[in-house]
């Protein structure tokens, strides 16, 4: 079944004893599509993302994920999706290419080492792809791990706040992915409690607050929820990253970051 909404809610709840964490998500995505589901912490994101990816029931409603249904259809979701946590699930024994041979080899694809080589290629990780990744950089393990949940081309990924602990150098390497995946077709929902992230990376934005999409559509819809604003005349003041980056150098940090 092929539909031009790779991922679509209807009325989905869910609760934990007494506690309704979700009370009725209806949410649409359209294919090869960015959207980032903005909350604050308890809001419901990460439930909601385990809905989609299968890994928990709802208690109502429907949900589908690339045209399947994730109750009825639930192994050809998972054939369909990739999911990335909050935290890089990376073997820190393995090198960066041990690691992606491992998951191709699971996946049963043909030629692993040329798949593994690929993807270093494409992220960036060839120079460190025989060392252990221990000694990577917070940004170089993230990258990696998104590598690896590209491992069969999944048409959807979802990154569950995928930049949360990342300096702002590493945060701009996931950043930099991001876009890329966008570019090449893949379906991207993102949950983040970071605004600007959602400003740089999201075709659409979804606001869930207590269990509900309170707000939903582009930046600039968004934008006019917003009151109109007062004219005034003030000097603009750098941000504290803007003050950091060029302090460093922001191609200077990341090379530094990858000789980690």
């Amino acid at each position: 079944m092929t539909t031009s909404h790779a991922i679509e809610t209807v009325g989905l709840t869910k609760a934990y004893g007494d506690q309704q964490v979700l009370r009725g998500v209806d949410l649409v995505v359209p294919r090869g599509t960015v959207l980032a589901l903005l909350g604050s912490n308890g809001a419901g994101k990460t439930t909601a993302v385990r809905i989609l990816s299968t890994l928990l029931r709802a208690d109502s409603g429907s949900a589908s994920v690339d045209g399947h249904d994730v109750a009825t259809e639930a192994a050809r979701v998972r054939a369909s999706i990739s999911l990335t946590g909050q935290f890089a699930a990376v073997d820190e024994i393995l090198t960066g290419r041990e690691n992606l041979v491992l998951v191709a080899e699971l996946r049963r694809l043909e030629r692993p080492d040329r798949v593994a080589d690929e993807l270093l290629a494409r992220f960036d990780l060839v120079d460190a792809a025989e060392r252990r990744t221990a000694t990577y950089s917070g940004g170089m393990r993230r990258r990696l791990d998104i590598a690896m949940s590209l491992i069969g081309d999944p048409p959807v990924l979802f990154l569950d706040e995928p930049t949360t602990g990342l300096d702002p150098q590493s945060r701009n390497e996931v950043w930099r992915t991001v876009r890329e995946l966008a570019g090449h077709g893949t379906t991207v929902l993102l949950t983040t409690q970071y605004l600007e992230e959602a400003e740089q990376l999201a075709d659409r934005i979804a606001i869930l607050h207590e269990g509900r999409i309170i707000a939903e559509g582009t930046l600039a819809e968004l934008r006019q929820l917003f009151p109109p604003a007062t004219v005034e005349y003030v000097e603009k003041q750098p941000t504290l990253e803007e003050v950091f980056l060029s302090i460093v150098g922001h191609d200077t940090a990341l090379s530094q970051g990858d000789q980690r």
